[in-house]
């Protein structure tokens, strides 16, 4: 008389396997391997031969068993204390191939793929065959070929084995058609657009590939264009949004930034607080910014950078040096004060010269 102790994970999983008295195992029986080691299936299972077998143990046993993902389907039955799991074992890669490469070669694909976990050898399923097309798609969008399209054949070999084949339409590159920016009122959109590595298509792009969308030159472009307000006086400046579209055939991309500009302001007043330590007129002395100047990002730097480098000459190796801004928005003017933490001295114990 046959047992039926799980029909399947799933229905395990569900409340819906039939329970059963436990008993001591008297022997196992692995049905339905071909590529797969009985050992290897031994090794998976909670219960070994003169050991009692349970509800608990018989779903661990399945739970396990899935997880190694050999198999499709795993069943356990029981006939006369024997126990008896039956498989279905995933069918394994003997082959993978590409048709219509050529921004890639075969080895660089078959590397994104085997770090997806897909390569000659292994078992296949229907979610990795989704995720390797994702990968390959992934690949040619990081060359900007965003019409790229792959279909995937699976053919059924021998000894339960399959071919997998990749049939890859590259498409064409895709290229910037325009960039607009809006909002812009101090600055012609021409000047603004000069500051950028990203450009349209002109005579030179072929070479430098900068009518070709990155999002890493895109965010580098957008710190540029933020600079160049912030260091002539835009201290409000902000972007509002950035749109990046692609027209239905995959061949060309629309960028769009929105700005707010903001007062342009003038510096009324640079102050120095906190712990100087050093005279207050060598400090002073190392300040870009001056009052009556247009308000620069880049100077203020400067100007801190200079009194925590004098600063670190003194030993005082983790000073810092933050200046805060107080805006008269109706005067459309600045008060700077830098504020100077000197923090801890920091002394030479030792040095080791070899």
């Amino acid at each position: 008389m046959i047992r039926h102790l799980v029909v399947a994970f799933l229905c395990l999983c569900a409340g819906a396997a039939q329970a059963f008295d436990p008993f001591v195992v008297r022997d196992i029986r692995v049905e339905g391997i071909q590529r797969i080691e009985a050992g290897t299936v031994f090794s998976y299972l909670p219960v070994k031969v003169g050991e009692t077998m349970t509800d608990e143990k018989a779903a661990a046993a399945i739970k396990a068993l899935f997880a190694t993902g050999f198999f499709k389907d795993v069943r356990l039955e029981v006939q006369r204390d024997v126990l008896i799991v039956m498989v279905e074992e995933r069918p394994a890669v003997s082959q993978i191939d590409f048709i219509g490469n050529k921004e890639f070669d075969k080895d660089a694909l078959r590397k994104g793929l085997r770090e997806i976990g897909l390569a000659e050898g292994r078992s296949l399923d229907k979610a990795l065959l989704d995720q390797a097309e994702q990968e390959i798609k992934r690949q040619y969008l990081a060359r900007w070929r965003y019409g790229a399209s792959v279909v995937t054949t699976v053919t059924p070999l021998e000894r339960n084995r399959v071919g997998v084949s990749f049939s890859i339409t590259e498409g064409d590159v895709t290229k910037i058609r325009e960039i607009n920016v809006v909002g812009n009122r101090a600055f012609k959109e021409k000047d603004l657009l000069q500051l950028f590595v990203l450009q349209t298509p002109g005579w030179m792009t072929w070479y430098t590939k900068n009518d070709q969308y990155s999002k890493q030159k895109l965010s580098g472009d957008l710190e540029t264009l933020r600079s160049h307000y912030l260091n002539n006086g835009y201290l409000e400046f902000n972007i509002e949004s950035t749109q990046v579209s692609i027209t239905p055939d995959k061949k060309d991309i629309y960028i769009t930034i929105n700005i707010s500009e903001g007062d342009k302001y003038t510096v009324s007043d640079v102050g120095l607080g906190g712990e100087m330590l050093l005279p207050q007129a060598e400090l002073r002395r190392l300040i870009q910014s001056k009052p009556g100047e247009t308000f620069s990002r880049e100077k203020l730097s400067e100007s801190t950078k200079k009194i925590t480098d004098r600063l670190g000459n003194e030993g005082y190796a983790f000073a810092n040096a933050n200046a805060v801004p107080e805006l008269d928005k109706a005067a459309k003017r600045v008060a700077l004060t830098i504020m100077i933490d000197p923090g801890r001295r920091v002394y030479v114990r030792r040095i080791n010269i070899s």
